[in-house]
């Protein structure tokens, strides 16, 4: 069966946002956000900008980076409805 293809499909890369402990993929994730994130009060958040503008992602959750290169976070399951 062949797949019909979307070209409204925006695909790009996503990184998922560490525990607070994991201070490598923290680095990583910062130096992958550079000016378009920043750090929160909240331990183990980071605020992104997107083009809706700020989203707030916590571990668990993935930040998407689209194609056109525009950040979006994508709520964890458990954590939909928050954010």
């Amino acid at each position: 069966m062949r797949s019909a293809r979307n070209p409204a499909i925006d695909h790009g890369a996503a990184l998922r946002v560490p525990p607070a402990h994991d201070a490598a993929n923290w680095r990583k994730l910062r130096m992958w956000l550079g000016d378009d994130g920043r750090a929160t009060g909240e331990a183990g958040a980071v605020e992104v900008r997107t083009p809706d503008g700020p989203g707030v992602a916590r571990p668990g959750d993935w930040i998407v980076l689209s194609a056109a290169g525009a950040f979006h976070v994508a709520h964890a399951a458990h954590r939909a409805g928050r954010g």
